[in-house]
C-alpha cells in the first residue's frame, strides 16, 4: 500500500513538473519573423536557406564579412560597411566606387585564398558572398554565420540587390536605389535619342597573360545596361553568341576572328596586366580593317565594373555611355 501512495506522488509530480514547464516555453515563445524560406526559431535568428545549406543569422547583421567585389558593392551601395572584404582575383578593383569607405575596411587578401585568422579577428556576425566554396564554407561557418548566393546569371543583378537587401533589412534603400537608376536611364534615353540608339555596340574584355579576348554578349553584366538604354550588340554577335560559352555571357575571339569585335563603338575593358594583349590586337593589320578603328570610335573602360557588378558599377557604366555615346558624338 505504501509502495502504492508512492508511485502516485511521483506521478502526480512528473504532471505537474510538465505543466509548469509548458506554461513556461508558452510564455517565452520568440516573436514570429516574417522572410522569404525562414523557419520560426526559439532564440533571436533567422534561418536561411541558401545553396550550402542553412544558417542561422542575426535579425539586423552588424558585423558583416563579405566574400568578393560584387558582394561588397551591393553592401555598400545599401549604406552597410562590412568589416572586411577581399580583392578580386582577376578583373579590375572596384575601389574607385567606393571613395574613402573603402579605406575603412580590412582587406582579407585575395577572393581565391582569404585571410582566415584575420576574419578571426573581426569577430564577424555575418560571413556573405556569391558562391562560397565547399572547403570555406565549412570554415567560415566555424567562426560565424554564413551564407552563400549561387550566382547564375550576370544580368539578374537588380534581383540579387533584392535578396540580399532582404538579408541585411534593407529593402526600402535598395527600392530607392533601383528607382533612381531607372529615372537614369529615361533620361540617357532622351539625350541619346533615336538616332545614336541604333548604333551596335560591342564590349570586349582583355585577360592579362591570355592570346585572346572575348565580347559581351546580352546576357552579360554590361549587356543589361545597354538592353535596359534600348542599345543593341552587332548582329554578327547575335548570331555565334548562343550556346558559345556555358554561361552564355561571353565568346571567346581570336585574332583571325576580330572581325566579330566590329561596330559603330567598341568598348575595350581592360583587366590589370592585359596591355601587352591588348596592343597584339591593336597592332595587327585586321584591327586597322575595322569600321570602328577607322570612324576613331574605340573607348578604353574599367573592367573593375564593366564585367562584373551591381548598381554602383551600373551607374559607373551609364556615366562612361553618356561621356562617349552623347558628348563625344
Amino acid at each position: 500500500m505504501v509502495r502504492q501512495r508512492s508511485h502516485y506522488i511521483k506521478l502526480f509530480l512528473i504532471i505537474t513538473l510538465t505543466i509548469i514547464l509548458l506554461k513556461s516555453c508558452h510564455s517565452f515563445s520568440p516573436q514570429k519573423v516574417y522572410f522569404p524560406k525562414t523557419k520560426l526559431i526559439a532564440f533571436p535568428c533567422r534561418i536561411i536557406l541558401h545553396e550550402l545549406g542553412e544558417s542561422c543569422i542575426p535579425p539586423h547583421p552588424q558585423r558583416v564579412i563579405v566574400t568578393d567585389q560584387e558582394s561588397l558593392e551591393i553592401l555598400v551601395a545599401l549604406g552597410i560597411k562590412p568589416l572586411g572584404t577581399v580583392q578580386a582575383n582577376i578583373v579590375g578593383s572596384k575601389a574607385r566606387l567606393f571613395g574613402e569607405i573603402i579605406d575603412e575596411i580590412t582587406s582579407l587578401g585575395k577572393e581565391s585564398q582569404p585571410n582566415i585568422e584575420k576574419i578571426v579577428q573581426l569577430h564577424p556576425d555575418l560571413i556573405l558572398g556569391f558562391g562560397v566554396d565547399k572547403q570555406n564554407y565549412n570554415l567560415f561557418s566555424q567562426i560565424a554565420p554564413t551564407v552563400s548566393i549561387e550566382f547564375a546569371e550576370h544580368n539578374a543583378w537588380k534581383n540579387y540587390l533584392w535578396l540580399f537587401s532582404e538579408i541585411i533589412g534593407k529593402k526600402e534603400k535598395a527600392k530607392d536605389l533601383l528607382s533612381q537608376y531607372q529615372k537614369r536611364v529615361q533620361q540617357m534615353q532622351v539625350s541619346v535619342g533615336n538616332k545614336l540608339r541604333r548604333l551596335e555596340i560591342s564590349v570586349t574584355r582583355f585577360y592579362a597573360g591570355h592570346s585572346f579576348t572575348q565580347f559581351q554578349t546580352q546576357l552579360s553584366f554590361s549587356g543589361s545596361i545597354l538592353e535596359d538604354l534600348g542599345l543593341s550588340i552587332p548582329a554578327a554577335q547575335l548570331q555565334v553568341s548562343q550556346g558559345i560559352d556555358s554561361d552564355g555571357t561571353n565568346v571567346q575571339v581570336s585574332l583571325e576572328r576580330l572581325d566579330l569585335v566590329d561596330g559603330d563603338v567598341l568598348f575595350v575593358a581592360l583587366d590589370p596586366g592585359s596591355e601587352k594583349n591588348f596592343n597584339r590586337y591593336k597592332n595587327s593589320s585586321l584591327w586597322q580593317t575595322l569600321n570602328v578603328v577607322k570612324n576613331q570610335r574605340i573607348y578604353l573602360v574599367d573592367s573593375g565594373y564593366w564585367i562584373f557588378g551591381n548598381i554602383l558599377s551600373a551607374n559607373a557604366i551609364l556615366d562612361d555611355l553618356y561621356k562617349y555615346l552623347v558628348e563625344d558624338s
